[in-house]
């Protein structure tokens, strides 16, 4: 099967945690809006299929978007899964709370609205990710560091490799004073494994920058 991936062309986003399962799988897949009119395609794709917001992925005649939901469709397809059920809806239980996660570090950074420029907001900013930094990100990090995750390597040890890359970049002075070693153990992991070891170091993987959802503000990392 080969893949098609619709996602911002700029910035990593939530499109960076597909990008990582079908990077680490090795799939045939094609990053479509970073070809040429590639957007305009996606465009067109979000409106044939009544997607609201990329990612989204296309496989043949299937059509998935929201990443939690397209990860848990690719997982059993591209060995990052459970085989049973059961095991599968914990796993994609466990990435949906990453998704929540995901949206309170963006909200660090725009906490009244996406639609308005960080300096527009930066004093209701500064008591988010105060708030983010004393109390909802030890609790994450708290969750999934005990976390007993199955045996064998899934999507989630990807987004979980990916979440701390994240955090590492936009809050590293906290995210040093915090102790989580069995995540600190699992990052580094993942980091080595051949396949996205390469990816890592290859153009493919887009740098972190202030138009993503992990973005890096020293006066939001201090207090």
């Amino acid at each position: 099967m080969k893949y098609e991936l619709y996602y911002w062309p700029g910035i990593q986003g939530r499109g960076e945690f597909i990008r990582l399962a079908l990077e680490d799988a090795g799939a045939d897949y094609v990053d479509v809006a970073r070809r040429p009119k590639g957007i305009e395609a996606m465009m067109v794709q979000m409106k044939r299929n009544g997607i609201f917001a990329c990612p989204f992925l296309r496989a043949g005649s299937t059509v998935v978007a929201q990443t939690a939901l397209i990860l848990h469709y690719l997982g059993p397809r591209l060995g990052l899964a459970p085989k049973s059920e059961k095991a599968r809806l914990w796993l994609h239980q466990q990435q949906l709370t990453i998704s929540d996660w995901l949206v309170e570090a963006h909200d660090t950074h725009h906490p009244v609205g996406s639609g308005l420029y960080y300096e527009d907001q930066k004093a209701e900013a500064a008591r988010r990710a105060q708030d983010f930094r004393r109390q909802r990100l030890p609790k994450f990090l708290a969750h999934f560091e005990r976390l007993e995750r199955p045996k064998g390597f899934t999507y989630l040890d990807l987004s979980l490799f990916q979440m701390i890359e994240g955090l590492r970049y936009a809050f590293p002075r906290t995210m040093q004073r915090l102790r989580y070693p069995r995540l600190a153990a699992l990052h580094d992991k993942v980091a080595a494994r051949p396949r996205l070891a390469g990816y890592l170091a290859s153009e493919r993987r887009i740098a972190f920058n202030r138009q993503g959802i992990f973005r890096h503000y020293p006066e939001l990392d201090s207090g």
